[in-house]
């Protein structure tokens, strides 16, 4: 394998067919996350766990240059009587509650609750102050909730879904120009719109925002955003030029037969700034080099699924994360849709080589699905191991992405159906994987984008009874609990035959979050779909249970 190459950074104008948007530039500390630019005064923070929670820190601005605070704190903690607490406290200041003038009332439906969080989970253009790790963002947009209070990427596609059923087309437009303005001025989207968030992406779904956006604005949607479809592909496939069959660079995978393929994958080899005591925890436990098991862990956060049994060598073990050694389904149906997209949009400007070209990747992508990750056997698509040279023995909810995509056989998408009816249907949806580790993206827990990935892929390919019945437990599922505790949650337990007003086990390095951008936009959009299945309304309480109450539904947080 080739070594990583640096980060790239490309500060320049927006190409002359972009949308009009305000000059990119990095923040005053630079490019640098906190944890590089605060070194150990970042380190000696985290290891004291002065925050609750690990991102606080991550995000927490302080009050001079990063070189000038670290001289003052190497002074300070050579005096007798150091306090840390307070030295933070002095320096830094953390994200405060931003309260909103919204109420619910006790009658509320879970619709009147959608189309009231929109304005909750809007923010303005942000214009970081000096020293954030917050990046600049022209135009307004929609967080996902809780402790995600900036710009995400794969969130935002399931959010604009939502905002494009309740016609708030301002914020749908804005969302997207802001993608396109982070791509123009760093070279590709970043998992969010932080510092430390620029080692790495999450899975490429900008170019079904402009899907989205086009059947709205019309066609001339895929010209407008031409360049930085072209960058995003750019950047995903960076390095597939010249390599060698059996190796890999950075996100590009060539297989000993000459297939290209992709896999998920960080610049950085260190402990992620938002999770930086957990990830010193996960390397410590284990005989591997600490690098190797940061990387893998940050090639997981791109994914999106952070963490599942999906990207673990024993399917247990955060210790055995081995994320870069796979090519998911997903990541691969979704770089097909990109290629596809581009053949469309040259197409669209009269480019027709370039429209041949990337229509013949996409083909030859595709094949690659049905070829590479399909397991006839099983009935169903996996990830595939490319140094073992054998498919990875998870099933997990992504079998359905090719559905969605269209990227499957009609046979391929039967036997997934039927696959997915007996092994992954559970009372309240699809279950994301039939293992149950503790982490977040496995048993019991159901989620929003895989849910409507699924029901629309199996709409597509004619599999109507499954889709509809998946939508119809679904969205019992989060109605209902949305009628025992006032709001719509980040994921939901769809194991367990009763219904939890907390949404269930929960999971991974963080307590469940409330808002919440993917499953609002989901849940309007199955519910304008399939409207016959919409459990009746009853009455909320007025107050969520205390364990939600205290995360403040109505209220959240911004620099």
């Amino acid at each position: 394998m080739q070594p990583a190459s640096a980060e790239p950074v490309v500060m320049a104008p927006a190409p002359a067919s972009a949308p009009a948007t305000l000059p990119v530039t990095a923040p005053a500390a630079g490019l640098l996350p906190p944890s590089i630019a605060l070194g150990g005064l970042f380190a000696a923070v985290s290891a004291a766990h002065i925050f609750a929670d690990a991102k606080t820190a991550a995000d927490a601005v302080p009050d001079r240059a990063p070189g000038d605070l670290l001289a003052a704190y190497e002074q300070a903690k050579a005096q007798s009587g150091f306090d840390l607490n307070s030295f933070v406290a002095q320096h830094f200041s953390v994200p405060q509650q931003r309260l909103v003038s919204y109420r619910r009332h006790q009658d509320e439906s879970v619709r009147e609750y959608i189309d009231g969080m929109w304005d909750v989970l809007s923010r303005p253009p942000d214009r970081p102050p000096a020293y954030s790790s917050l990046l600049p963002l022209p135009q307004p947009y929609v967080v996902p909730g809780g402790r995600f209070r900036e710009l995400y990427y794969w969130d935002s596609y399931f959010t604009l879904i939502g905002l494009s059923e309740s016609g708030r087309f301002d914020l749908l437009r804005g969302t997207v120009r802001d993608i396109a303005s982070l791509i123009d001025g760093y070279g590709h989207m970043p998992n969010g719109s932080r510092t430390y968030y620029l080692s790495r992406s999450e899975p490429p779904f900008f170019a079904l925002m402009v899907d989205l956006l086009a059947r709205h604005d019309g066609p001339a949607a895929y010209t407008t955003f031409l360049p930085q479809l072209q960058r995003e592909y750019e950047y995903w496939m960076e390095g597939d030029d010249g390599l060698a069959p059996g190796t890999a660079h950075r996100r590009v995978v060539c297989l000993p037969d000459g297939t290209v393929m992709n896999r998920y994958w960080d610049d950085r080899d260190t402990p992620r700034d938002e999770s930086y005591p957990q990830d010193i925890a996960t390397a410590a436990a284990s005989d591997r080099p600490a690098a190797e098991i940061y990387r893998n862990l940050r090639a997981g956060a791109e994914s999106g699924w952070d963490y599942s049994s999906r990207w673990l060598a024993d399917g247990h073990t955060l210790t055995t994360i081995h994320t870069t050694d796979l090519l998911p389904v997903d990541l691969n149906s979704l770089i097909a849709h990109l290629q596809q997209t581009l053949a469309h949009a040259y197409g669209l400007r009269g480019d027709q080589a370039r429209a041949q070209r990337y229509a013949q990747l996409a083909t030859e992508r595709v094949a690659a699905i049905r070829r590479v990750l399909w397991d006839p056997a099983q009935g169903a698509f996996f990830d595939y191991d490319w140094k073992k040279q054998a498919l990875s023995p998870v099933l997990s909810v992504a079998t359905m992405v090719p559905l969605f995509l269209e990227a499957a056989t009609p046979e391929q998408a039967r036997m997934v159906a039927a696959t997915a009816r007996a092994r992954l249907l559970r009372a309240g949806g699809l279950v994301t994987t039939e293992q149950a580790t503790g982490q977040q993206w496995d048993a019991p827990n159901g989620w929003a984008p895989e849910e409507w990935m699924a029901i629309m892929g199996l709409a597509r390919y004619g599999q109507d009874d499954l889709a509809r019945e998946i939508a119809a437990r679904w969205t019992a599922r989060v109605v209902t609990t949305y009628q025992k505790s006032g709001v719509l949650l980040e994921k939901y337990d769809v194991v367990d035959p009763s219904v939890s007003p907390m949404g269930g086990a929960g999971g991974g390095e963080y307590p469940m979050q409330i808002g919440f951008g993917w499953t609002n936009g989901t849940l309007l959009g199955l519910m304008n779909r399939y409207p016959a299945i919409v459990p009746p309304s009853v009455p909320v309480p007025d107050t969520p249970p205390p364990s939600v109450a205290s995360s403040n539904a109505r209220s959240s947080e911004h620099d």
